[in-house]
């Protein structure tokens, strides 16, 4: 524990942003017993708190950068059939992210990455255990996570990060499996798949429920949740003076928010509102795909395609697919050729999938850094705390990341795991 920037012990809060990380925040502050209100621009779970695969899988959580980047080369980053896209522009803060992100892709920064989330990853589960024990009436279901490759030589990129994995520390219980196996446990998997990996200790949620039974808590916490509210400023206040923030309703009327502290946690946003607060590192948007569509023998549990990077998950009656990280500015539309390159990578390999019926397509902007770690901390401004650029993984860390910071507002003092995550980094 390190002892925190000493401002008098807050009372009030407001968090901007209303996502998985910001009602998370939102839940514990009010635990902690400061009043606390949430401005969301949009509505509950607007970004990519909605579209996503809705995996808990912190034995897989790891630094985005890492060396296969490099391996695929500048030629692939630049496709847009590839699953890691970022389309060519005169863009100087992607150029810096981009430049920044491939010097981290290399072991050893992967391993420095890591070693910060390993403690992380070990309470990640908890966090949502603890949120239901809290109320929240969304459940977290106990995962059959199977992996499939069309041939054993794919699998060796998984296998070999696994023995990394272990070697840093974080165990991931583990299964291999031939095609036959693969298809005993989900029958939807192609005679195309020769090769998989049966993944244990993991969970999935249906992430837009989930964050709605969430906010459905932070209100009955007594919070207040304002939607249609976007932040334009953030004051970082004085000494004796509070923070504040200047925003601005749907029908177009402003009004100022002030409260003891200020939580950011605005996602592939956030850089536009810490400007002037220290923090430098780029958070880019990385967009994600994902669609549904009907499979005759539904799989009970998420089926990873590592290889071709798509994520499959059972939700409402249909699978879910999602995939792609592309770097692009949050409010382009959605690409189709992006949702085409995911059918074409998913499709012969599952058997029964009913791709020309796709529903609910959507696009959304998961924040990345460069070094593959969130933001999480306060800023040159005790009174303003930043909580974000988790990438892929807002889900799986959002609820612990909530607890951690308020705890840290709360009691003035950072928990360790925290330490590398420092907004000033």
């Amino acid at each position: 524990m390190t002892q925190a920037r000493p401002i008098p012990a807050p009372t009030s809060a407001v968090v901007v942003g209303a996502g998985m990380l910001g009602l998370a925040t939102a839940h514990f502050l009010r635990r902690h017993g400061l009043e606390v209100r949430v401005l969301e621009a949009e509505h509950v779970a607007a970004g990519s708190s909605w579209g996503n695969a809705g995996w808990l899988t912190p034995s897989l959580t790891t630094p985005l950068p890492e060396p296969s980047i490099l391996r695929a080369g500048v030629r692939a980053l630049l496709s847009p059939a590839s699953p890691v896209y970022a389309p060519v522009r005169a863009d100087p803060l992607l150029l810096r992210f981009l430049v920044s992100f491939l010097r981290h892709s290399t072991w050893a920064a992967w391993r420095r990455s890591m070693a910060a989330y390993v403690p992380l990853n070990a309470r990640a589960l908890d966090a949502f255990d603890t949120l239901a024990a809290h109320g929240v009436a969304q459940p977290t279901r106990a995962a059959l996570f199977v992996a499939a490759y069309r041939a054993e030589a794919d699998r060796v990129p998984l296998l070999h990060e696994i023995e990394l994995l272990a070697e840093a520390g974080q165990d991931v219980p583990h299964e291999v499996l031939d095609g036959d196996g693969v298809r005993a446990l989900v029958p939807a998997a192609s005679p195309r798949v020769e090769a998989g990996v049966r993944l244990d200790g993991t969970r999935f949620i249906d992430p837009p429920a989930y964050v709605a039974a969430l906010a459905d808590t932070v209100r009955a916490d007594g919070v207040e949740l304002l939607e249609g509210v976007r932040v334009l400023a953030v004051d970082g206040g004085a000494p004796g003076r509070p923070a504040a923030v200047a925003a601005e309703h749907a029908d177009g009327r402003r009004e100022r928010f002030d409260a003891d502290v200020v939580v950011l946690a605005t996602g592939a946003r956030l850089g536009e509102l810490t400007r002037g607060l220290g923090v430098r590192t780029v958070v880019q948007a990385g967009r994600g795909y994902s669609f549904t569509v009907p499979v005759e023998d539904l799989p009970v549990g998420p089926l990873y395609l590592p290889a071709q990077r798509v994520a499959c998950t059972p939700l409402d009656g249909r699978l879910r697919v999602a995939g792609m990280m592309e770097f692009r500015r949050p409010g382009e539309p959605l690409d189709p050729r992006r949702i085409a390159a995911i059918v074409a990578a998913a499709e012969p390999l599952i058997d029964g999938a009913d791709f020309t019926d796709r529903r609910s397509e959507w696009v959304g902007s998961r924040p990345c850094t460069p070094d593959g770690l969130p933001l999480v901390g306060p800023t040159l401004s005790p009174r303003v705390h930043v909580a974000g650029g988790h990438g892929m993984w807002g889900i799986t860390l959002g609820p612990l990341t909530g607890q951690l910071l308020a705890e840290a507002i709360a009691t003035g003092v950072v928990p360790d795991v925290l330490a590398p995550l420092d907004p000033l980094r």
